[in-house]
């Protein structure tokens, strides 16, 4: 390509979604999106039908199919990561969960020095900016975005059974995770609009792509680095097919995410100069934090067999999937229009930490994301895990070939604190799952199962049994110190011109919950910055604090 941009984004994810629309706002504004995955095509039912979800993963055509090396901590378990190979990025693959996470998270965000502007005052403006929610508008919600917000309908028994049990457990309820009050149990809101998957792709690029001139896409585009002219980019070079092509602009946004943003950045010879030169990279420019500072959400799957035959179980059986599908292509309704993660909550641990450590998801139905069922019948299960493990991670390149996918490692449960919550976790969990309310479903516990009850026997069930939530995050984190990777007010890269990031990687800390509201949030409001715009005003709005 000969063309000249005025920005090219590096991902068409969810990030990469949001910045195409609002900087190609201005016509006179020339804006390139580079995709290494395909399209999200509309007649692709598996990453449209929101009961689908299982089908991208793992799948070649829309998953990176990442494995981490193996964890020390995890019995040298190498655990599977999927990310979203494709428009939309993983938006396009998600379990659609719509969390924005505490508002003492963005307190935290903002103790660091230089994070003052991402406190939830200053950030809250952007969460609503983005949403549309049909449950309503009121000072925490927004109503006029493009993210179309459904709150999960929740109606199978199950769930209002689980809600009374998690209240007999001595834990509130709440109207709305994202709201007010995070803390407790109740509905939550998906990215579902009309019975159909509601991504990145179909709230920011759809709607103006082919109707902008100064906004293009290129797909199946495999970013190999990019280029500088001393400290300043100026270009980037990305394989099609078998052919090498470059292409300028006046500024470069990385947005490929947790893995990919590090990883492209390494191979421009961006990071850790050890880790470059053993990769066969010239170094261009010694910023150690590339690449560290990973953190993830881990989770398991607590599942109990049914004594009614009132879970989705049917639903799943091969000769009701004809029927299934059917009616969500000519209906967009039926079990196939819903996520099935309706309800779940946030809870803390014990009663030292400040604000909920822990998240469950709660599904009518014992299943895992393969397809698999231990009950072989009517069941239901909660996914669980701490929400602000301090193991931390990386992601570091092997060698300088941009198709050799880096050396990722999470460190799970590599630290006591860790490792506590886990055993907390778990003990919570049943706690809830075994009052009375749900008595009348209870059909006992199918995994781990009773035989599991020590803290050590709890603690190597995670071991064998845990796997990600798919939240990675912070390995190009926000801030001031030496360990950063970009400054907190511009989103550049120290040291650098003409380079940004803006993903789920620019997090100092992780959030507490699933990471797409955040990461949509951040880069709503990294789309005012780079425009030169005033900043939305803070919102000195209350939220719920332990009494």
């Amino acid at each position: 390509m000969d063309k000249n941009f005025d920005t090219i984004i590096i991902g068409g994810g969810s990030a990469g979604c949001v910045l195409a629309n609002r900087l190609s706002e201005d016509p006179d504004h020339k804006v390139l999106v580079i995709e290494a995955g395909r399209t999200d095509a509309w007649w692709d039912i598996f990453i449209h039908m929101p009961a689908a979800l299982t089908y991208p993963i793992g799948s070649r055509f829309y998953d990176w199919q990442y494995q981490s090396e193996p964890e020390p901590f995890m019995n040298n378990r190498q655990v599977y990561h999927a990310r979203g190979k494709l428009l939309g990025g993983s938006s396009s693959i998600n379990g659609m969960i719509f969390i924005r996470g505490n508002p003492m998270d963005y307190e935290k965000w903002a103790k660091d020095p230089g994070m003052e502007s991402w406190d939830y005052a200053h950030c809250l403006p952007y969460f609503k900016k983005s949403e549309n929610r049909t449950a309503g508008v009121n000072g925490w919600r927004g109503g006029d975005g493009p993210l179309h917000l459904e709150t999960g309908p929740a109606t199978n028994p199950l769930f209002q059974a689980f809600f009374d049990s998690a209240k007999q457990a001595g834990y509130p309820l709440t109207d709305d995770v994202n709201g007010f009050q995070q803390e407790g149990f109740g509905k939550f809101d998906r990215n579902i609009k009309n019975g159909k998957r509601w991504s990145a792709s179909d709230a920011y690029l759809h709607p103006v792509l082919g109707k902008r001139k100064n906004l293009e896409v290129i797909c199946d585009a495999l970013t190999t680095k990019i280029l500088f002219s001393g400290k300043r980019a100026v270009g980037v070079e990305f394989l099609k097919g078998n052919t090498l092509n470059k292409v300028n602009a006046a500024e470069i946004i990385c947005c490929g995410g947790a893995i990919n943003s590090p990883q492209v950045l390494q191979l421009s010879g961006i990071g850790n100069p050890e880790t470059l030169k053993a990769a066969g990279v010239n170094v261009l420019h010694d910023l150690p934090g590339v690449g560290q500072n990973l953190q993830d959400h881990l989770e398991v799957y607590i599942q109990y067999a049914c004594k009614k035959p009132v879970s989705v179980y049917p639903a799943l059986k091969w000769y009701n999937k004809p029927r299934v599908g059917l009616q969500w292509m000519l209906f967009r309704k039926g079990p196939a229009s819903t996520n099935h993660f309706e309800g779940g909550g946030f809870i803390r641990s014990n009663e030292t930490v400040a604000y909920p450590n822990l998240q469950f998801h709660f599904l009518p139905v014992a299943i895992r994301y393969d397809g698999s069922s231990p009950s072989g019948g009517h069941g239901y299960q909660v996914h669980v895990g701490p929400m602000n493990s301090d193991a931390r991670g990386s992601v570091l390149i092997k060698s300088s070939d941009p198709k050799e996918k880096p050396a990722i490692r999470f460190n799970y449960l590599s630290t006591e604190k860790d490792r506590k919550e886990w055993v907390e976790a778990i003990r919570c969990a049943r706690k809830i799952l075994n009052q009375s309310a749900l008595g009348e479903f209870n059909g006992g516990e199918l995994s781990p199962g009773p035989s599991v009850e020590t803290d050590q026997e709890i603690l190597d069930w995670v071991r064998r049994d845990a796997e990600t939530a798919l939240h990675p995050s912070c390995t190009c984190r926000m801030g001031t110190d030496s360990m950063s990777v970009v400054d907190p007010l511009t989103l550049r890269v120290h040291g650098l011109e003409g380079l940004r990031v803006v993903d789920g990687s620019v997090m100092p800390y992780i959030t507490n919950g699933n990471l797409y509201a955040p990461i949509m949030m951040i880069a709503e409001k990294a789309a005012d910055i780079i425009l030169g715009k005033q900043p939305l005003a803070p919102e000195k709005t209350d939220f719920y604090k332990k009494p």
